[in-house]
């Protein structure tokens, strides 16, 4: 048997995170944000608030660049089925 991930697991911390991924994808929303923008206001050097890694790793979020205004982040389209299944919020992924 797979061990339990970290968004599998039923503790407080696991909730939390879930619950800051929901906001983090809020946050981008319908429109692209600079990467910049993103890493001030999302990263964290805190391990038991993973937001922006989780985000990342569950593919909820894309980068790409766009001359000239440089790296931009947007949900994916998982990510946008994600926040539309747990917070009935449309969003299409640019």
């Amino acid at each position: 048997m797979a061990p339990a991930t970290r968004a599998c697991v039923n503790d407080p911390v696991s909730e939390t995170v879930d619950s800051l991924i929901l906001d983090l994808l809020t946050w981008i929303g319908a429109e692209p944000r600079p990467y910049v923008e993103v890493m001030d206001a999302w990263r964290t050097s805190c391990p038991q608030l993973p937001v922006w890694e989780e985000a990342n790793e569950r593919g909820f979020v894309s980068r790409r660049r766009v001359p000239p205004r440089g790296a931009i982040v947007s949900l994916s389209d998982a990510g946008a089925k994600h926040l539309r299944e747990h917070r009935g919020l449309a969003v299409v992924a640019p």
